[in-house]
Order: C-alpha cells, then structure tokens, then sequence
C-alpha cells in the first residue's frame, strides 16, 4: 500500500550548554584620567568578537567592558568617565555539536560590583552566564491517505504547526541629533545609554516588520569657559522591514532581538562645530515563523481482505494554543538615602526586566521578576552634585493561557515599554512601569504516525472461528470504523443491516453484525 504524506519541517534542540564566567580583577585609572574620588554609576557590556566551533565545544573569545562615570579627587570636583576591558576565553561543550553547525548564544551579566581600592585603582567583580543552543531542522512525512481507493481510512483532524522560516538577520538604526541652540558645542562626551523599548513584531509577505523605539542619554562636558556639564535625551522611533521570503501575514512569529553594538559619536555640523550626536546601533534577530495547517491525519487502515498492520514512529507535532501580547504595569516608591542629600532634579532613569522564575498555573503562565532601575540625579551640593541609585522593582504577573498544562511549552518575551521616574519631595522617587510580557503557547502531542503498512493474509482459523452473525452492545468511544475492523464488516454493511441513516452511534446501542469474508 502506497501513503500519501505531507511534508512539514520541524525545528528540534539538538544542543545546549549554560556556563558562568567569573571576574575578579584590579582594573588602574588609565594616567591620562584624574584620581577617582567618588563613583556615581557603572556598567558593563559583553562584547563578542568570535565563537570557534570544532567538535562538541564551542569557544568564546570576546571582552568585558567596564564603565565608570566619577567625580575626581581634586579641588575642581570635576566628573569624568573612564573604561577598562577584561578578556573572556569561555568553551562550552555541546554534545553533539559539528563544525558548520549555528550557534545560538546569549548572554547576561548577572552581578557586576566595582569598589575602590585607592584612588587609581579598583577592583571588579562580575559574573556572567552564557547560555549557548544549537537548533536543528528536521523533515516530518505525515500520513494523509494512501493511494488505493478501496481501503477503509481512519482519519482525525488535527491542526499542525511546521516550521516555515528559520535564519539571522541584523538591521541597523542610524541617527543624527543635534543639539538645541541655547546648549554650549560638545568638548568630551562622559557617558551614554541606549535602550530598545516598545518593541512590535510582526509578519507580513515576505517581510518582518520591527517597530520601536530607541531612548539615549548623553551626558556631556560643553565647550564653555567651565566646562559645564550638559545632558540630553532623546528618542528615535524606527520602523524597518527585514527581507524574510516565504513570511506570510498569517503566520506565527517567534522573533529574538538582541542588541549587538550600539555606539553613540560626536559629530560636527554643517558648520564644522561639534553639536551633533550620532547614534548607530544594531539589532539581531533570530527569526522563527511557523505556519499552522489543518490536516487529516491518517490514523489507521482496514480491508476485510486481508491484514493491514500499520509500521509506526512516534513523532512529537506542534499546534498553536495560544499568543499573549500582555503588558504589566508597576508602580513603585524608592527613597533617597539619606547622606547623598536634597534632590534638586532627575536627570535620566533606565532600566531592564529580569525575569527570576516562570511556571504553568491554571489557564496562565506565572511570571516573576525584578525591574533593574538606575536613576542619575541632582542634589543641592555644588561641589559634589551628581548621585545616582539603583532600585529593584519586584513584579508577579499571569500571562492568560486558557488551556494550557504540563503537554505545552511556551516562549516569553520580556522588554519595557515605559519608565518614568518622578519626584515625590526631596527625599523619594515614584517609579513607574509597563513592560511587554509577550507569549506564545504550543502544545506538544506525541503520535504514532504510519510510516509503511505491512500486508498479511487473513487468519483463517480465526475467521473460521467467528460466528457469521453477531450481536454487539456498543461501547462508549466505538466508532462504526472500530467495530467494522474487530468483526471483519464494513460500514456499510453495517448501516444496510441496522437501517442506519448516518454513521453516528450512541452507547450501549445493539447492532447486528455480519462478517464479510468466509474462511
């Protein structure tokens, strides 16, 4: 017998590895840079450069980079930044991994500490997890029929979900702001951030359209007779289309972006000033799309001409349950400590949704987190005005998942959408928040799918063994197919003997049966 299958490609883990690096370093005040008298804010970014592939490991080569921004020991009391770069040499074993095959690789910075040991020395603490996946695809034959026409069919709707695109991509975001008129040209640029927010995915023909919002801070020394400090910030909505063929409107994205370089510049103007920033920034993608089919699943065959014996292998299928686009809100009251002063004035706030813990509850996915926050203020101190703090803004949030348990796996998304930080008096900041929580809920349904039928001829001794005519009580989950198969019949036989209309039968109804074939 010759089945008819459908092809559908299926995307598998095929390795995965997670490992923490630890630092524990003296970094030194480069010479061109004044003696640390007090630190105001640090933070760290991983850079890659490389990641080697050989057989069942994988070798990162890249750095950590360390920023300070401080105020001087020295009467001036002026602010300034410095850098410092420690080198990471990782290898992570992957069992299993081959030379050509893709690594997937995050990363996340999971405590970073700076302390003075001196005023031209410090030391620095960190420890950061890489987490490192290989995925593979995978084609699946699915039994929708077979080719005689003559054979009795089982067949059950399902709905399946396949793989329809899989690859990286980058798109890049470059912009230029000027500076407002009334603020002196750029003489050093002492510190920036930039944050993706608001993201919004979606696929259409062909396409991947990214849409979000970048928000930057610059603080910087102006080009006046004191160097004052000046600050800025700003935000660039971008909406890009990434090429993706096969991508269709009604398709399920599974999207990652990760930012993996983002460089603010000091430009010059038409005038040849310096009152422009650049920002360039690049996003990767790790682009996923899965297209959802309704098909009728062969499930088993019969003749009462001969043994039909079904050759299986069990596969795990794939079928959308659910996509939540959920949004969480957080409010919040953080209080200044008490010898940093008034606060006169906040001058920037960022922050980044770490989530702690995710678990299956009825009908939802419960979320648990922290929202790392770091606020950059004023204080009535002329000679030391600039603090900053850092807040962990706790969070428990249900994603709704109507149906969903233990047979399903899901993939979340966390990012922010807003933050502002206000001030309540001189002494506490209100902290308000709205990330995306942002899932999509599969369930896995492990099957026997027929891949060949073996034929035999009937058991004669068997068919001679059964009566011609039978009575039967109809069971609860039989099907006329079930009880045509088990007593040699057809359906139709079955319907002509018990004046049948349709083929729909209730529990504990009799039937009179009669075999089709004699021994």
């Amino acid at each position: 017998m010759e089945l008819l299958t459908k092809q559908m490609q299926m995307l598998t883990v095929k390795c995965q590895a997670i490992s923490q690096v630890t630092f524990d370093e003296d970094l030194n005040v480069p010479d061109v840079k004044p003696d640390v008298g007090r630190m105001i804010q640090k933070k760290g970014e991983v850079l890659i450069e490389d990641v080697q592939i050989s057989e069942g490991a994988a070798y990162i080569k890249g750095e950590l980079v360390i920023s300070l921004l401080y105020v001087g020991d020295s009467e001036e009391r002026r602010i300034h930044s410095l850098q410092g770069r420690l080198p990471i040499g990782e290898t992570l074993h992957l069992n299993g991994l081959e030379n050509g095959d893709k690594v997937r690789l995050k990363w996340e910075i999971e405590d970073l500490s700076l302390q003075l040991i001196n005023s031209r020395k410090l030391s620095v603490k960190a420890l950061v997890t890489f987490m490192a996946g290989v995925d593979e695809t995978g084609e699946v034959r699915l039994p929708i029929g077979l080719v005689e026409e003559d054979i009795s069919q089982k067949k059950q709707p399902i709905s399946v979900m396949g793989l329809a695109v899989h690859k990286k991509d980058t798109m890049r975001i470059k912009e230029e702001i000027a500076l407002a008129s009334n603020k002196p040209n750029i003489y050093e640029l002492l510190w920036d951030t930039i944050e993706v927010r608001g993201l919004d995915i979606r696929t259409e023909d062909d396409k991947v359209i990214v849409k979000g919002e970048l928000f930057l801070f610059a603080l910087y020394s102006g080009n006046d007779d004191n160097n004052s400090l000046q600050w800025l910030e700003h935000s660039v909505p971008f909406a890009q289309e990434v090429e993706c063929l096969g991508c269709a409107m009604d398709m399920i994205p599974n999207i990652e972006v990760n930012v993996s370089q983002s460089d603010l510049k000091v430009k010059l103007d038409g005038d040849g000033e310096e009152r422009m920033i650049g920002v360039d920034v690049v996003l990767e993608l790790e682009i996923k799309v899965y297209e959802e089919e309704e098909l009728s699943l062969l499930l088993d065959v019969y003749t009462p001409l001969k043994e039909c014996i079904p050759i299986r292998e069990t596969q795990t299928l794939e079928s959308l349950l659910v996509k939540n686009f959920s949004k969480c809100k957080v409010n919040d009251r953080v209080k200044v400590e008490e010898d940093q002063g008034k606060i006169l004035q906040i001058c920037h706030s960022d922050g980044m949704v770490k989530v702690d813990d995710t678990r299956i509850v009825e009908n939802g996915i419960q979320v648990d987190g922290v929202v790392q926050v770091r606020i950059l203020y004023i204080v009535g101190d002329d000679d030391m005005p600039f603090y900053s703090m850092n807040a962990m803004i706790p969070f428990s949030h249900v994603v709704e998942a109507k149906g969903i348990d233990q047979n399903c796996v899901y993939h979340l998304r966390a990012d922010l959408e807003q933050l502002s930080t206000t001030m309540i008096d001189s002494d506490e900041i209100e902290v308000k928040i709205v990330m995306n929580l942002n899932a999509l809920v599969v369930r896995q349904n492990p099957q026997g799918l027929i891949s060949g039928i073996e034929e035999q001829e009937l058991d004669k001794e068997k068919l001679h063994n059964m009566p011609g005519i039978t009575g039967y009580l109809v069971q609860p989950q039989d099907t006329l197919w079930d009880i045509a198969k088990a007593f040699y019949t057809t359906i139709d036989t079955i319907m002509e003997l018990n004046e049948l209309e349709s083929e729909e039968i209730q529990p504990y109804d009799t039937l009179i049966l009669m075999k089709k074939v004699e021994s």
